[in-house]
């Protein structure tokens, strides 16, 4: 993320926390834990999560991080508000008995998963916490990719939602380190090492190992 060197606070740690609520609600839904009766509830959530990372992204653009200011500019765009207005979308559509083809999720999906598994090495030299959380979205985002275009049946939902958890605890631990250590200004909650060092690497959202 970036260094907010002016006049802006690290928000980092919000925007994760918001992912880490989107993770648990689609792996609760991925998993069968709920049933499609929290839908509407669920679209909710996600729309609430859209207006922190929204706002993530205005303030990691505006302090020059690239990397930091593009991700959550694209989750709050398609995981948090097309998908929470999906939720609703489609919940209102079936109480009226419409017939929609949601393939075309699975279409727009393709893009969303080549560009996570793109975009997810470029931050690989944050702490080893956050490396490890953007692997697990880095599986999951394909496998459900697969299943709304219909090549893989929803059997293999089990990858993606324990993809997802994984992701989830570990942005809801991250995000929760980011306050913790920058207010005492050591590592109350360890977060590791970076996977890779990079020349021209940018600080680790305001937390250290």
């Amino acid at each position: 993320m970036s260094s907010h060197g002016g006049d802006w606070a690290n928000p980092g740690p919000a925007g994760l926390a918001a992912l880490g609520v989107a993770c648990f609600i689609f792996y609760g839904l991925l998993s069968g834990k709920v049933t499609g009766a929290a839908i509407p509830l669920m679209g909710l959530w996600l729309l609430g999560g859209f207006i922190i990372q929204f706002t993530v992204a205005v303030i990691e653009l505006k302090e020059k991080s690239m990397s930091g200011g593009n991700i959550f500019l694209f989750f709050c765009g398609f995981f948090m508000l097309t998908s929470g207005l999906s939720f609703l979308f489609k919940y209102y559509a079936s109480t009226q008995g419409w017939v929609i083809d949601a393939h075309i999720d699975g279409w727009a999906w393709i893009v969303l998963s080549a560009i996570v598994i793109m975009w997810g090495p470029a931050f690989f030299d944050r702490p080893l916490v956050f490396c490890l959380m953007v692997i697990g979205l880095m599986v999951a985002c394909p496998f459900i990719c697969l299943m709304d275009l219909g090549v893989l049946s929803h059997k293999y939902a089990a990858i993606p939602a324990y993809a997802l958890l994984w992701s989830g605890i570990l942005g809801t631990y991250y995000a929760g380190a980011g306050v913790l250590n920058t207010a005492y200004g050591r590592a109350i909650l360890p977060v590791g090492k970076p996977l890779v060092t990079m020349t021209s690497a940018g600080p680790s959202a305001g937390v250290d190992a």
